[in-house]
């Protein structure tokens, strides 16, 4: 018996990728939640962070935003801002961090805008190293 479920990443594009998978890792706002064969229904929602796609290789993405949803061993993600890494190049990360520090001094922001920020800021310098 396997052990795989079907993932699907959508943007407003078109399918940006359609496996089996074995285990993903999504970047929720609850934190990092980890989805595995016949994991319960859920749906929630996406923070800036890296999906990680785990099967013969590991596979990330790095997302801003999106839902997320997993039913009968389908897991669904529709984002915007799915990238993969490989294809990120070094410059665009500096300049998407430093328009992003720029936005977080400015004081009429939300906690919530804030927050995302932070997280967005957090992940592509790790990204960067």
């Amino acid at each position: 018996m396997s052990d795989k479920f079907t993932l699907e990443i959508i943007s407003p594009e078109g399918t940006i990728l359609k496996v089996e998978a074995s285990e993903v890792v999504i970047p929720s706002y609850e934190g990092e939640m980890g989805i595995l064969k016949d994991h319960i229904p859920l749906i929630t929602f996406l923070r800036p962070g890296l999906i990680t796609i785990k099967d013969n290789k590991k596979t990330s993405f790095f997302v801003e935003e999106g839902t997320v949803e997993f039913v009968n061993n389908n897991l669904l993600i529709l984002s915007s801002t799915a990238i993969e890494l490989s294809v990120i190049d070094q410059s665009s990360i500096q300049k998407q961090i430093t328009e992003a520090e720029k936005k977080i001094s400015v004081d009429s922001l939300s906690d919530k805008k804030k927050y995302l920020l932070y997280y967005k800021i957090n992940t592509l310098k790790n990204i960067n190293r």
